[in-house]
């Protein structure tokens, strides 16, 4: 556990905005908006939102174009360079400012199809797509300030504008819950991103001056053939994987009802909370650790360095978690939510096996592997989906746990052999 002191004292993990504290404050809030949504508008509530947030999440991805970590990277190398540097932020701000408006219009024009396609015929929340359309400019601003932001190297203002952020969402949601119940839990998801580009706006300008960055001749179509290699495995995943979950959800509504639908949005939000201790540690530590590994013996290193040391903390608090599961669905939800506990066995082993199988996919980001990721990306994808189906035809709403468990050991079995050269290469082999 050596390691662990090392990743504690290293000055990234204190200044990135992944750190531990980010986190935490994001559980708690995270917490409370949980325990709101439970209270006021109930499980069927909650399915709604979280199809709503899943909808969101591909929109943000195709509206950005997946360039953040591309913004971030090239910000930093061009920082000390006024005429790269303006090239980058005017390639990127004219790109997704014209995205951004046109899938805006499309969205408003279209606010019904997409109300039929995300909550179903027999709810009528047009007004949300509306609502989405004009927000969406405002949203996406934010990502790309607080990208160019994270890119000049001022982490703590990344912390400060997440925190900032996280405490305007719950002040946001508690409040407009509480006055307009599932309205209002719409509106939350979609405005507080929205009110916090204004705060990242002041930050930046604490920088450098963002208007006097953007300039319609400045607009270089090679920045963009850069980034493209940044965005395609982004919006696989953040494309993709929220279309099978809100896929999954409306199938969930259909046959077996809108609040069953809410249970595993319930347990999913649960799972989410304690997975970023897991995916937080592998981005600061693992992956540039594998990004600078030399040989399939380095490369093994690090995977059972992960296994020996993270693993077994992991499966303990998994277990800790199960049988503490009536008491967390009493703080974090309500007395209606208490079907939710039969769905935590088969999503912490699903979790579980997840966590197994993180730190191998994270190996294709830092070897650039492209093509493999996004093969076994919608594979894995496509799996989660057809399972799904076939078990919740079988078991009900735990059947899906059940595919989300048989999806990551189908995943964890398949990522094992395609790099099995660096978990199995013995001590006397460096190729």
């Amino acid at each position: 556990m050596s390691f662990i002191k090392e990743i504690l004292s290293k000055p990234l993990f204190k200044a990135t905005s992944l750190n531990g504290i980010s986190i935490l404050l994001k559980i708690c809030i995270g917490f409370i908006t949980s325990k709101f949504i439970a209270v006021f508008v109930g499980p069927s509530g909650m399915a709604l939102v979280g199809n709503l947030r899943n909808f969101l999440s591909s929109t943000e991805a195709i509206s950005t174009l997946g360039f953040e970590n591309g913004v971030v990277k090239y910000v930093a190398e061009k920082k000390d360079n006024s005429e790269g540097l303006q090239k980058i932020i005017s390639t990127v701000f004219v790109t997704i400012a014209l995205l951004s408006c046109f899938l805006g219009v499309v969205l408003f024009l279209f606010s019904y199809n997409f109300n039929c396609s995300v909550f179903g015929i027999n709810y009528h929340y047009n007004f949300v797509f509306k609502a989405l359309a004009l927000a969406l400019p405002w949203y996406v601003g934010n990502i790309f300030l607080t990208a160019i932001i994270n890119g000049l190297g001022n982490y703590k203002k990344v912390i400060y504008i997440n925190a900032i952020g996280s405490c305007i969402g719950l002040f946001i949601t508690v409040f407009l819950i509480w006055k307009f119940q599932i309205n209002g839990a719409f509106l939350a998801v979609i405005l507080t991103p929205t009110v916090l580009f204004a705060v990242s706006f002041g930050m930046i300008n604490s920088e450098i001056r963002i208007l006097n960055h953007i300039s319609w001749n400045s607009f270089d179509f090679s920045i963009l053939k850069k980034l493209s290699s940044f965005s395609l495995m982004v919006l696989v995943s953040s494309v993709f994987g929220p279309m099978v979950f809100l896929a999954i959800r409306n199938t969930i509504i259909e046959d077996i009802g809108v609040e069953q639908a809410g249970f595993w949005e319930a347990i999913t939000r649960i799972s989410s909370y304690y997975m970023l201790f897991v995916t937080t540690i592998l981005m600061i530590y693992f992956l540039p650790k594998l990004a600078a590994s030399k040989d399939n013996l380095e490369t093994k290193s690090i995977f059972f360095s992960y296994y020996k040391g993270i693993i077994p903390v992991f499966l303990l608090g998994l277990i800790s978690i199960y049988f503490l599961k009536k008491f967390i669905i009493n703080i974090l939800f309500t007395a209606a939510f208490q079907p939710l506990s039969q769905l935590f066995l088969w999503q912490l082993i699903g979790d579980f096996l997840k966590a197994l199988a993180l730190i191998l996919g994270i190996n294709f980001y830092a070897k650039n592997l492209t093509k493999a990721f996004i093969v076994t990306e919608l594979v894995s994808l496509m799996i989660l989906y057809f399972s799904s189906l076939f078990f919740l035809a079988k078991y009900g709403i735990e059947g899906v746990v059940i595919a989300h468990a048989f999806t990551y050991a189908v995943y964890l079995l398949v990522l094992s052999i395609y790099f099995r050269k660096s978990l199995f290469v013995k001590t006397n082999e460096k190729a």
